[in-house]
């Protein structure tokens, strides 16, 4: 495991993606590691980085337990292995969820806007049953109406019931190649633009995925088989996640989020077409990532 957390004064940050020269994006993991902008861990695999990531969930779970406090996650479906995991430490330590609100970022919506069942295979809210929830000890298990998953035929209730719960103590959030978190993408019409404070601003809503999220899912799961991907989302907003108080970002993509990497670490100003930019303005953000998805980007097809 490196942890890095370290700004040097002197070095030329780039504001955005586009001033990212080609020795940033080669630059060798370790030097990258010394000078990012955000408090970083690096460990070797994606199977200490599930481990370390359920470990330090249960932790914090049983601090606010042991403190009396409720515990308010804004949780994603992408890193997802850690739930499995999460679930036999809570069970052997005897981690209670009674006091756990889990907001559940994402839901996938069919090609009408319908939400997909939880049998479906793509569902988040029925991954995490199987995966998590039910794997709890019954008496472990977090009330069922403290899991809140958004919902197409009321949007607003998500934001309000996070809102009434205190807010977010820890948003845990992957993000995309093309730095999105939960179903925040870019804007993909050159007919309408957002500013920074707009996109910022957004709250939970339905959207089209993008053409190269639809491809990407179905490079990683189906075999290139898009026809299997939902087609549509319902997603929380961006200001829901920029308003926990701590944001902790993980990637466990390995070669295809080099590049969104070197973004984040590097770069110094919000971009909308690059969203997890927004984690700059957090006040309390941290990264975590494996070995292959902090390695130096590939600029030519090699020897």
């Amino acid at each position: 495991m490196t942890t890095a957390s370290a700004r040097h004064l002197d070095y030329p940050y780039p504001r955005t993606s586009a001033e990212l020269t080609d020795e940033m994006l080669s630059m060798p993991a370790e030097e990258l590691a010394a000078i990012a902008r955000h408090p970083l861990t690096v460990y070797p695999d994606t199977t200490e980085l599930y481990y370390r990531l359920a470990r330090e969930m249960a932790d914090e779970l049983r601090a606010r337990n042991m403190r009396g406090e409720p515990t308010r996650w804004i949780l994603p479906v992408g890193p997802k292995a850690q739930y499995p995991i999460l679930a036999r430490i809570c069970n052997e330590e005897r981690i209670s969820w009674a006091d756990v609100f889990a907001f559940h970022m994402d839901e996938f919506l069919d090609w009408q806007g319908r939400p997909v069942d939880p049998s479906h295979p793509f569902s988040f809210r029925g991954y995490c049953d199987r995966n998590l929830y039910q794997l709890l000890d019954p008496d472990l298990r977090p009330h069922p109406g403290n899991v809140v998953f958004p919902h197409v035929f009321d949007p607003d209730a998500f934001g309000a019931r996070l809102r009434g719960e205190g807010g977010a103590d820890t948003c845990y959030a992957g993000f995309g190649y093309r730095g999105h978190l939960a179903f925040n993408e870019p804007p993909s019409t050159r007919w309408h633009q957002y500013t920074a404070a707009e996109f910022a601003a957004s709250t939970t809503r339905v959207v089209p995925l993008l053409d190269d999220t639809i491809v990407a899912h179905s490079h990683r799961v189906t075999g290139g088989y898009t026809q299997a991907i939902p087609r549509m989302a319902i997603t929380v907003g961006m200001s829901e996640i920029l308003s926990a108080r701590r944001l902790h970002l993980i990637t466990d993509g390995g070669a295809w989020k080099r590049y969104i990497v070197r973004v984040l670490l590097l770069t110094t100003e919000p971009d909308v077409l690059l969203p997890v930019t927004f984690a700059h303005d957090h006040p309390d953000v941290r990264v975590t990532v494996d070995a292959d998805s902090i390695a130096p980007c590939a600029l030519g097809l090699g020897s």
